[in-house]
């Protein structure tokens, strides 16, 4: 459920990362081109033939799972176990709250056993089969175990607050709980560099402090006052390369995996922390974060039109005659992924223009469009993406502009200013999307 909300709620936001563990002796990073022509276009590669299959197949598996969390909980729902689980709460958790976060904790469990096979198999084998991961069975199970403990968190806050705006005002109650989503996503924007993530990842200083001086550099000149950059221990998990900014106010913070920073010379990962310090300058978290209480009133206003109705004609198969039922989790679950599927271009559309906004503020920012464009050509390769994805996979999957769309920008834009210095929140948004399924 957890899941399912923030992600509807807040598309925007970076996923949960994976627990770090002592740092390994790394390589050199690349050195800085001594000269570097920064008119000359960059060409776009043609994607590996793995890549290709990699993406195939994943448009394959991004169906399937867009169907499945639609299936299994309609499954729970109409068979009447979610109305046996709500009993078993009942009987355990005494109150009414208790009840609620009993169900939760239980609806959570028993799914996530459902789906262990197919998270085992996409997070894990077939991440290694590509040659993306370096996660060993052990810490793929932690960081699992982890995972599920934190979002069964995050789900009992939200379904206690939205159970007890539907006692409160079951007419209205779409509305509180979409207004309520605005300081819950703030906060969570807050908390999550700051407890979350050290759960998932071993953060540190930068080791190479000439590097580190130049992006303080660059933030000054970006109008970024006191920035933070931490090296984060992502090869212990994977070999694909990203960036992003995280945090709100107190908790803000530019994180550079150290597999970019082996990857990348310095001009290319100073392009990367301008497009990061873009987002902090141009506002992007606020921005983000209306838009998300957006989508959320039009997504649960849609859950609040259509129960009712499905509940009147199917409450014997349900075994529930009102919403404010905790046995409705699924309906409200079913109904949420249609709209996800409905609303998500335009949440996805808005993210592409917030991160090609991000681009160009880069290139006006450092006038580095030849490092930016082979930048964008070293995460394709390290990621096995597709610098053309497919229409479908654009409109529905896409977070990001095409790495083929990015490096055309950085062929073409000129940079018209030294680079704005308005300082405000950044929005939490990595460089690239990593790869998925």
């Amino acid at each position: 459920m957890a899941k399912v909300f923030l992600g509807f709620a807040a598309v925007f936001l970076v996923g949960l990362g994976a627990v770090g563990t002592a740092r390994s002796e790394e390589p050199p990073r690349p050195a800085a081109v001594a000269a570097v022509d920064e008119s000359e276009p960059v060409a776009v590669p043609e994607p590996s033939e793995k890549a290709m299959t990699f993406y195939r197949t994943g448009m394959g598996f991004w169906a399937f799972n867009r169907l499945w969390a639609i299936a299994l909980p309609a499954v729970i729902l109409f068979s009447g176990f979610s109305a046996r689980i709500r009993n078993l709460a009942a009987w355990i958790g005494r109150s009414r709250s208790g009840t609620v976060a009993v169900y939760v904790v239980l609806y959570l469990f028993l799914t996530a056993l459902i789906e262990l096979p197919f998270d085992y198999y996409q997070g894990f084998v077939r991440l290694h089969a590509y040659g993306l991961s370096n996660q060993t069975l052990a810490k793929w199970a932690q960081d699992h175990a982890l995972d599920l403990a934190v979002n069964t968190g995050v789900a009992v806050l939200i379904a206690l607050g939205a159970y007890a705006f539907l006692r409160f005002d079951p007419r209205r109650w779409w509305l509180y709980m979409a207004l309520a989503s605005i300081p819950f996503l703030f906060l969570g924007v807050f908390v999550k560099p700051l407890w979350i993530d050290p759960l998932f990842n071993d953060f540190g200083p930068m080791h190479d402090k000439a590097l580190e001086r130049s992006i303080l550099d660059l933030a000054d000149r970006a109008g970024i006052a006191s920035g933070r950059v931490f090296e984060v221990d992502k090869s212990v998990d994977t070999k694909a390369v990203n960036a992003y900014v995280t945090g709100f106010l107190g908790s803000k913070r530019i994180v550079l995996w150290d597999t970019l920073l082996k990857r990348l010379g310095e001009r290319e990962v100073l392009f990367v922390m301008a497009h990061e310090m873009g987002h902090y300058v141009l506002g992007h978290v606020v921005r983000s974060i209306f838009l998300s209480f957006a989508v959320t009133l039009v997504g649960l206003y849609f859950v609040h039109r259509l129960a009712h109705r499905l509940i009147e004609r199917h409450r014997g198969r349900f075994g529930f005659d009102d919403l404010r039922d905790v046995a409705s989790v699924p309906l409200i679950l079913v109904l949420l992924q249609v709209a996800v599927l409905g609303l998500s271009p335009a949440a996805m559309a808005y993210s592409r223009y917030q991160e090609h906004e991000a681009d160009r503020f880069a290139i006006d920012l450092t006038g580095m469009n030849h490092s930016g464009g082979t930048a964008f050509v070293k995460l394709q390769q390290e990621n096995l993406g597709n610098p053309r994805p497919g229409w479908v996979y654009k409109i529905f999957r896409a977070s990001h502009p095409s790495i083929g769309d990015r490096i055309d920008f950085c062929n073409n834009h000129r940079r018209t200013t030294d680079g704005p210095a308005t300082p405000d929140a950044g929005r939490p948004g990595p460089l690239a999307e990593p790869p998925h399924d």
